[in-house]
Formats: C-alpha cells, structure tokens, sequence
C-alpha cells in the first residue's frame, strides 16, 4: 500500500540526537525518518499560539498540535492530517504554515490508541502494528471532536477546511464526505481507491458524490504507490457526483514522487510543494475558508 515510503527514505544529514527526541505531539521526527533532510524547513513561532492541547472524546484524552495567530478569535479552521508517521516536526511546522496565514490549525494525533507511531524504526512493522488498525470510524469521531472543541476556543467552525498527505491525504476526502460542516478539502497524494474491510469500509472513490465541499488533489506523477489511473477513476467518479463533486479538481506534478511536499524527506521537490502550497491557500480562500 505504502511501498513508496519504504523507497524513499534515503539518509541526507544527520542531525544531533536531541533534535529528534518527543517531548509532547508535534516535537521530534519520526525514528522511521531519520536523518532528516539538510532543506527541511523550519517555520517560526513568532507571534503565534502554538503547543499542545487535549481534546476530549468521550472519556478519552487525545493530544492535538494548535497553531494560531496569537491574542486572535474567531479565525478560520483547518485540520491537518499526518502521513503515517504521526504529528511530528513537519506536521507541526505546516501547522505553523497555516496560523502564519490567519488559521487556527489542529492537527490531531490520531494513531495514538493504537500505538506510537514514531517511536517505530520500520514501515512495515509501523503499519502492521498501529496504522492498519486505525478504523476509520474512530478517525471521524475524532475530527467531529477536533472541530468542537474549536468552535469553543476560538475557531469559526463555518469555515471549515481539512488537508492531509498521504494517509491524511485520504482522510481528507472521507472527513469532507462525512461532515456537512466542511467547506473545502486539499488532499496531497492520498490514496482513492481499495478494497473494503471492516476497519475501511468505503474508500475516497465510493464517497466522491456525496463531499460537503470541493477537494483540491495534489498529485505526483511519478508517485508509484498512487498509479494515475486510479487519478482518472476519482476524476471519473466527481464527474458524475454532486455540486462539490464537480467544482474539485486535481493537479498532478509530472516528474513528482510521493511525497513531494515532505521537506524532510528525500522525496521533497520544491517547486511542486510551493507551488501546491499556494493552490492550497488560494482554494480555501476562493471557497470562503479565509
């Protein structure tokens, strides 16, 4: 499912011990990930909110990454979903990205019940022990939790957006299916098709006509782990689906790898990620999460 992940984690730089240690969700690098890469980008926190938080579902107290505007209320939301390897650094620094840009980010640790996800040195061994175990069902309650408890610490739940790469990429289009609250979704190379299970019943290409709001996809060309065919089914699909169905679109970077947008990883190509980055802002503005 996610070989391209094992093909890409090339060692670039090594870095000091301390800079990968977890301290608390969105601190550190995943152990699957190391050495990071010498471009990895770091975002300041000046003049922003930022650190953990704890969101309550149920009897359950589930760690979130919040980024915002410092001294700010009522600002836009969006949810920013992790790959595989949890809510480390970079998650934390998109995060950042977004509060740089008047949002109140939160990203949501969602494989915690499961396992720890960055404490793991192998794909294979993370995925079969923490994230094929993750339902789907469990992911949205969480994010209904996620957005209530931002609607009461300062968010402005009526614009709402969601994006995620990779794993969240996918995520991104079954949240914005699932709750009716959700104007817009960018989802970077998450995956559209599968097979149904108990864990995954519907995937991104069963649930294309019934989205909330229109999906911007972000996509690699050279992704070998997402074929473009499976791009032309989803387009095929949105076509025959609803309103926000029709108004999504995708863009696919010719020459990108998964993970184009990891600056981390030896997978980043900037001109691909910046530029997503600014589809990215402007398609939450144009569909009035801004």
């Amino acid at each position: 499912m996610l070989r391209q992940d094992l093909d890409s984690l090339t060692p670039s730089r090594d870095f000091s011990r301390r800079d990968f240690v977890k301290t608390s969700v969105g601190s550190g690098f995943a152990a699957a990930v190391l050495p990071v890469g010498a471009q990895t980008v770091k975002t300041s926190a000046d003049g922003l909110t930022v650190g953990e938080v704890t969101v309550m579902v149920g009897d359950f107290k589930m760690p979130v990454y919040r980024a915002q505007p410092a001294g700010k209320t009522n600002l836009p939301v969006v949810l920013v979903m992790s790959e595989i390897f949890g809510v480390h650094e970079h998650i934390a620094d998109v995060a950042r990205r977004f509060a740089k840009a008047g949002y109140l980010a939160l990203a949501p640790e969602m494989f915690v019940r499961q396992g720890d996800a960055q404490s793991y040195g192998e794909i294979a061994k993370l995925l079969a022990e923490v994230i094929n175990k993750v339902p789907d069902a469990q992911v949205m309650g969480d994010l209904d939790a996620t957005v209530a408890w931002a609607r009461a610490n300062g968010g402005d739940t009526s614009k709402l957006a969601i994006t995620g790469f990779c794993w969240g990429g996918r995520i991104t289009w079954l949240y914005n299916a699932h709750n009716p609250a959700v104007k817009a979704g960018v989802a970077w190379y998450g995956r559209l098709v599968g097979t149904a299970s108990a864990l995954q019943p519907k995937h991104p290409v069963d649930l294309a006509g019934a989205l909330n709001g229109p999906v911007l996809g972000l996509y690699g060309g050279a992704d070998t782990g997402i074929p473009l065919d499976t791009v032309d089914k989803m387009k095929a699909a949105l076509a025959a689906g609803n309103a926000a169905a029709k108004k999504s679109e995708f863009v696919v970077y010719p020459d990108a790898p998964h993970a184009f947008h990891a600056d981390y990883r030896p997978t980043y190509r900037k001109e691909a990620a910046d530029d997503g980055w600014k589809r990215c802002l402007a398609w939450f503005k144009a569909h009035g999460v801004a």
